[in-house]
């Protein structure tokens, strides 16, 4: 496996699995990689010849006050897992190997699909992450590119930025990946003590039960919201941020009934750590 450091190495493998005819995969990445990345890049060997991890803790997509400065930065380890899982190359730059110029050139997906959800507190998030991916697809120019279900907003954000710029890309969007006991596979569970790791289970455990409540055939997406919410509150380390469901694609208000595939996503605060979770509710 290679270790690339700047945009002209990386640009030099790309231009010679190209030139050999090789399809490409490209699974972008925070680096603190576990086995929800892992999962991704396993995903990415079996469909692609060349595999390409990225590992960039990207800035634009953090906030004043967010956690920039805490959040882990393990490349070694990452590099072991990335190997591991079938990886070819890693991709670590710098932020000013990405942000060569003082004055940024942004991409921006505009409308309610980033305001909504971890938009709402987060008004610059998805304008750092789309920034970054443009950036990622055109030096990697992948036939295929991973994300995980987890960020489901994020997942949506990027569609729409695909389909509207013309990327010549295939988005492959995997299930998430769970601990045992359910909790959803994050970077940012290292934070949580014991206590509020076990508190957290609510989220997975009041979604399976909004999910078997659907499946009986209920309809009402307040009523789904308000089973989720009542769960999530009675749990005491629980500081809700948000518990809401949209419709799919375009992250639009729930009107009435459920006919459509909708996302019922949360995003809750255990102690200083914000957790998000969801499931896709879709079928008869």
């Amino acid at each position: 496996m290679k270790l690339c450091k700047t945009v002209a190495e990386l640009r030099t493998e790309v231009a010679l699995a190209k030139v050999a005819g090789r399809s490409i995969g490209l699974v972008p990445t925070m680096g603190a990689l576990h086995e929800g990345h892992g999962s991704l890049i396993a995903a990415a060997r079996k469909e692609n010849e060349l595999v390409i991890v990225s590992v960039f803790v990207n800035p634009t997509q953090f906030g004043p006050g967010e956690d920039l400065d805490a959040y882990p930065r393990t490349l070694e380890a990452d590099c072991l897992l990335a190997e591991q899982m079938g990886a070819d190359i890693v991709f670590a730059p710098t932020p000013k190997e990405m942000y060569p110029s003082e004055d940024m050139t942004w991409v921006e997906v505009t409308g309610d699909i980033t305001k909504v959800l971890c938009g709402r507190s987060r008004p610059i998030h998805f304008r750092g992450v789309t920034t970054v991916v443009s950036k990622l697809l055109n030096l990697a120019q992948p036939d295929r590119a991973y994300f995980g279900q987890k960020d489901a907003q994020q997942v949506q954000v990027i569609k729409r930025m695909v389909k509207d710029l013309f990327f010549n890309v295939q988005l492959r969007i995997m299930p998430i990946v769970r601990e045992a006991d359910g909790l959803a596979k994050s970077s940012r569970n290292t934070y949580l003590s014991p206590e509020e790791r076990q508190a957290g289970l609510v989220l997975s455990r009041s979604l399976r039960q909004a999910e078997t409540l659907f499946q009986q055939g209920e309809r009402n997406g307040a009523e789904l919201v308000e089973i989720v919410r009542e769960m999530i509150a009675a749990e005491p380390l629980s500081e809700i941020d948000y518990v809401e469901i949209y419709e799919l694609p375009d992250l639009t208000p729930l009107a009435g009934k459920i006919t459509g595939p909708c996302l019922l996503a949360v995003a809750v605060r255990f102690g200083t750590t914000r957790l998000i979770d969801n499931i896709i509710l879709e079928g008869a």
